[in-house]
Order: structure tokens, then sequence, then C-alpha cells
């Protein structure tokens, strides 16, 4: 499972890139936590054999975030991404 906490901004574009691909995702509203700001929090349920390819369908939607010119750099790694990707073994998915 992709644990995936996106920025608001690019929430549209990683719903509609994983729909196109075929991945389903249950997306939830989140606040603060890695990024201090309003994000959208995807849950993706994929097999061994798709991950590679529904990381890289996320990581494409969430460019790297450009610090203003002029602007500092940000100092934790969270800050200057769009997303922070999680990956956690599942030992077992029930339907009910």
């Amino acid at each position: 499972m992709i644990v995936a906490v996106v920025r608001d901004e690019y929430a549209a574009a990683v719903t509609d890139a994983l729909t196109r691909k075929g991945f389903g995702a249950t997306k939830l509203a989140s606040t603060g936590g890695f990024m201090k700001r309003g994000n959208t929090t995807f849950l993706v349920g994929v097999g061994s054999a798709q991950l590679d390819d529904a990381l890289a369908t996320i990581r494409g939607a969430c460019p790297a975030v450009q610090p203003a010119q002029g602007e500092a750099k940000a100092p934790r790694a969270a800050e200057e991404h769009g997303a922070t990707v999680f990956v956690l073994d599942v030992e077992r998915m029930l339907k009910a």
C-alpha cells in the first residue's frame, strides 16, 4: 500500500494520473504534519508488480517544489517536494 501525502496544489493532477493508469485510490483531506499546510493524503492499494509504476505516476504528478527567487531553500526535505510517500507492506486486504 502506498500512503502519499500530497500538496493540495497537486491533488487533482495525482487523481487524474492515477485514474488514467487504472489505479484505485482513496483520497483524504489532511492538514499539518510533514508539510505544515493543507494537503491531500492518498491511499493506493497496489501489488508488488505495480508498485514502481504507481510510484512513478505519483512522482510525475508532483514535481519538486522550487523555492521562489530570492527565497532561502527550505531546511527540511519534506518542504522541498510536492509529496511525501510511504510504502507499507500489507499482510491481508479484505473487502466487506
